[in-house]
Order: C-alpha cells, then structure tokens, then sequence
C-alpha cells in the first residue's frame, strides 16, 4: 500500500524535544517534497515546515522558526521534524504530506484547498506539551 505513516509524537513537558518521522512505504520518498502540518483543537490547520526533494532547501513558519528543523534520511525513506523548545501552544496533530517533485513549493501558514495538491497526507501524530 503506498503510504506515508507520521510517528514519533506524544507527550512532552514545556522546553522539551520530540522528533517526528514521515515514513513512506510502496514508494521512494526521495522524489517527493514534503510539508509539516499541525492542526490544534479549534483551530484551522497550518502548514509549519517544507523540504524539497533535494533536501538543500527548507522553510518554516514564524512561529517554529529557530525551534524546528526538517531533514531527509534517504537511506530510512524518512523525512524528519526535530522539535526543540516546545512549547504549551505546539499542542496539536501533526501530519505530513507528500507531493512528486517540487512544482508547489513550501507551504506555511493557514491555507484552504490545497489537500488535493498533494498526492499523499498521513494519519497524523497526536504532541502534547504539558507540565
């Protein structure tokens, strides 16, 4: 089943570190640009962190900036989120899609209607921040 499977998420105190996985099966993910999503309770859904499919060029949102970092494993078919710093406000699901190539471009920030631009989205991982 070609796929991609967000891990890596759970519960965390403020100022602490998760690293979440995009993992991809059927498929090589090498070839896909990959975004980061989180969709807290209430709240409309924000793109958060790009790679392109060289893995040379990133993009985050403002409010992960310096905090976040995004990376390709080729040889694990994983793109990774490392989260550094969290904070109370991190609390959401976080999710990660997959498009072929590199024609979208990062997407950060609350954007509608773009869930048919990506040819793959995951279940989502649920972090929680919380002392």
């Amino acid at each position: 089943q070609l796929q991609v499977v967000e891990s890596g998420g759970g519960l965390v105190q403020p100022g602490g570190s998760l690293r979440l996985s995009c993992t991809a099966s059927g498929f090589t993910l090498d070839a896909y640009a990959i975004n980061w999503w989180r969709q807290a309770p209430g709240k409309a859904r924000e793109g958060i962190s790009c790679i392109d499919t060289s893995g040379n060029n990133a993009g985050y949102a403002d409010s992960v900036t310096g905090r976040f970092t995004i990376s390709r494993d080729s040889a694990k078919n994983t793109v990774y989120l490392q989260m550094n710093d969290l904070k109370p406000e991190d609390t959401a699901v976080y999710y990660c899609s997959a498009k072929n190539g590199d024609r979208i471009g990062c997407i950060t920030g609350v954007v509608v209607g773009v869930d048919s631009l990506f040819d793959f989205w995951g279940q989502g991982t649920q972090v929680t921040v919380s002392s």
